[in-house]
């Protein structure tokens, strides 16, 4: 039998756990059932993401749908003061050691698709920098361009350099781009446009829209040894 998925429910469920006095071992236990439910339509429905975007690309990367949920569970090894239960759902499409990522966040704060590179380690970031600053006027093509900036609202805020990185000036005529620290470019949706019965569709015109940046991004990659523990 085909799952649906609810997204009414999906943040239904959010709202009832991040409810004051909800946010506890206690009440997940006892609404584990309700979590489960919401859990395997969630999955179900990225499965149909999936398949959909092997159709379109062949160089996407066929997921574990499973393995590309993230956890509820905040890690509070190193901040303590959050919450045990995270307020969104998230997952990682298209996960390949030397490529850019497919994210999807649904919560109460925010909802989002993004793709790119997260948090790159300096050879990778130094290597992206190299291709902007060889290709210039290729990636103000793409970044440019009408469909793109039609459905990614930006690039992703990771406080960007105040200096121009090593090797390049203040006058470089990319110098905005150079001194990001993460390429990632985002879309973002609200709780109407996920809960519409459209909404695969908009992953997949999203997905469509990023492609010429993430092949950009994955060219300027390609033969790097990548750590992504």
């Amino acid at each position: 039998m085909r799952i649906v998925m609810n997204f009414r429910k999906l943040y239904n469920f959010l709202r009832d756990l991040n409810t004051e006095g909800n946010n506890n071992k206690e009440w997940m236990d006892a609404h584990r059932d309700y979590y489960q439910q919401v859990r395997e339509e969630f999955i179900a429905f990225l499965q149909e993401v999936n398949d959909a975007l092997v159709e379109i690309d062949t160089n996407y990367q066929h997921t574990s749908v499973r393995d590309s949920i993230m956890r509820i569970n905040n890690n509070r090894m190193f901040h303590p003061d959050k919450p045990i239960y995270k307020d969104h759902f998230a997952a990682l499409l298209d996960v390949n050691p030397k490529t850019a990522d497919f994210f999807f966040t649904l919560g109460l704060r925010e909802s989002f698709l993004a793709t790119g590179l997260h948090r790159p380690e300096k050879e990778v970031l130094g290597s992206i920098r190299e291709e902007i600053d060889y290709s210039a006027e290729e990636f103000q093509d793409i970044v440019n361009d009408e469909k793109f900036k039609a459905v990614f609202d930006s690039f992703m805020d990771d406080k960007k350099l105040k200096n121009p990185p090593k090797g390049y000036t203040a006058d470089h005529p990319m110098i905005e781009y150079l001194k990001h620290k993460n390429f990632v470019v985002k879309r973002d949706l609200t709780q109407k446009q996920v809960i519409n019965t459209d909404f695969k569709q908009v992953i997949i015109e999203t997905y469509e829209a990023a492609r010429p940046f993430r092949e950009f991004l994955n060219r300027s990659i390609e033969g790097i040894p990548m750590d992504r523990s």
